[in-house]
């Protein structure tokens, strides 16, 4: 599944939960406290989107439905654990690399498997020259020491992260398409080098996997050993604490490792095949 394939299923839900109400698009939006305007783009067929966290959160209070439903983790339509506050909460997050609520999460599961589906490559593996291109305009002091942080955190015995991410991500910046389109090659060069070179130090701690688009795809999120799950929804981090959350991610994490292109012994051999590819 795709990302506009997700957004129209959940744009199928919502619909569904609209004609079921009885109420028209107006009614409905006062009935689950969101914005009219929000209610419309959600259910445009036009630019396809995934709503924001509070917006879901909404839904699901006032329908009286899963999130787990209304993203299509799951075809149970019914609330399966009673949405409180001690169990689903929001936390912003700020556009830099310099994340302090993952940091702190990361430390809360010391001794814990941690496992990510980032959009890209964690930005503990990038450049600052890359972090400086990607985070235009986002202040980046003090993100050495936040980084180091983090890797100190990895190189630490105890310490398992496994990633997993489609290998497009990594192509698409090699190449300098899209959204790398304006970053030199150079910089595209030393990055892979320097990803390669801090794999092989982290590696076993660090496992990653890649996947390909043209046979899955995943929203970002992350399992935080057996505490909680974040999901990454762009302005924000939908947190789900409980271990039936924890579950159902993991499930979804094994599906996406069993489809990968890419095992956690390749990413040597791959990095140098892109490298060569750039000439």
């Amino acid at each position: 599944m795709n990302a506009v394939d997700a957004a129209a299923g959940f744009r199928h839900r919502l619909q569904s939960l609209i004609d079921g109400s009885g109420l028209n698009q107006a009614a409905f939006a006062r009935m689950a406290e969101i914005d009219r305007s929000t209610l419309s783009q959600l259910l445009s067929a036009d630019g396809p989107r995934m709503p924001r966290a509070d917006t879901l959160i909404a839904l699901a209070k006032a329908c009286q439905v899963s999130v787990d439903w209304l993203l299509g983790l799951t075809p149970r339509k019914e609330v399966g654990t009673q949405i409180i506050d001690s169990i689903m909460q929001i936390q912003t997050h700020t556009r830099s690399p310099i994340d302090d609520h993952f940091l702190g999460w990361l430390r809360e599961v010391e001794g814990y498997r941690v496992r990510t589906v980032p959009d890209s490559l964690p930005d503990f593996l990038k450049t600052e020259e890359v972090l400086r291109y990607e985070y235009q305009g986002a202040s980046l002091n003090n993100v050495s020491q936040s980084f180091g942080a983090r890797l100190a955190l990895m190189r630490r015995p105890e310490s398992e992260l496994e990633v997993c991410t489609s290998i497009q991500a990594l192509t698409t910046m090699a190449k300098g398409e899209g959204k790398w389109e304006g970053l030199n090659q150079t910089a595209r060069r030393r990055q892979l080098e320097h990803f390669g070179k801090l794999y092989a130090e982290l590696y076993p701690s660090l496992r990653m996997y890649f996947y390909t688009l043209t046979e899955t795809y995943s929203n970002p999120f992350t399992v935080f050993g057996p505490k909680r799950v974040t999901l990454f929804l762009g302005t924000s981090y939908l947190v789900l604490n409980g271990i039936d959350y924890v579950r159902l991610f993991s499930r979804r994490f094994d599906e996406l490792i069993k489809l990968a292109v890419v095992q956690p012994h390749q990413i040597a051999e791959t990095v140098d095949d892109i490298l060569s590819e750039l000439g």
